[in-house]
């Protein structure tokens, strides 16, 4: 099933860079509409804040068509959209999640350890039923692991295109993967697994 999914994006890939080749215009259009509630799906899955998904997207299209001009058609032609527009997408990613100013909080608001209002907002929110347990256990993984494990099986992309996007071996993406979704064993509720 994950090959013939695999192959399906594939053609659909292939036709799109063809597009552009022909038409960077209207073919960036289609690019655009093929991809924007995946890209989307993926920044909200990183950062768990949908407004900054959002821009997270909206930078990484404009990104990648500010390169595609630079492009000629035989390179618009042969690239691997997929793994080049997630890594597009996770570059913007970082920029806004630096680009962030923590938040400034009174020692006077701070609750003594151990109160139920130190408890983590994930906590709560997984607790009282606002992020589903799966959400809040991949929010708690460390940004390596999260990403790995996003790409390889919510976005279904191969350890291949996920090392290219994260720029890391295929061995390390592996690992990660592996260790992620131990841990994230350990994160979700029993009833979830």
């Amino acid at each position: 099933m994950r090959r013939a999914a695999a192959s399906r994006a594939d053609r659909r890939d292939s036709r799109l860079a063809e597009a552009m080749a022909r038409d960077l215009d209207g073919g960036f259009e289609d690019l655009v509409l093929a991809y924007q509630d995946r890209l989307f799906a993926y920044a909200a899955s990183l950062c768990g804040d949908p407004e900054g998904a959002e821009e997270v997207v909206q930078e990484a299209f404009i990104r990648a068509y500010r390169a595609l001009r630079g492009y000629d058609p035989g390179r618009r032609r042969e690239l691997a959209l997929r793994p080049w527009l997630y890594r597009i997408t996770l570059n913007a990613l970082r920029n806004h999640l630096r680009g962030r100013r923590p938040q400034v909080v009174s020692l006077a608001e701070v609750p003594e350890p151990g109160t139920p209002a130190a408890i983590g907002p994930e906590d709560l929110a997984a607790r009282d039923g606002g992020v589903p347990p799966l959400r809040a256990a991949l929010l708690r993984l460390p940004p390596g692991h999260r990403q790995a494990i996003v790409l390889r099986y919510v976005h279904e992309l191969s350890y291949s295109e996920v090392a290219q996007v994260l720029a890391q071996p295929v061995g390390t993406v592996k690992a990660n993967v592996h260790r992620g979704l131990r841990r994230l064993r350990r994160y979700l509720p029993p009833e979830v697994i």
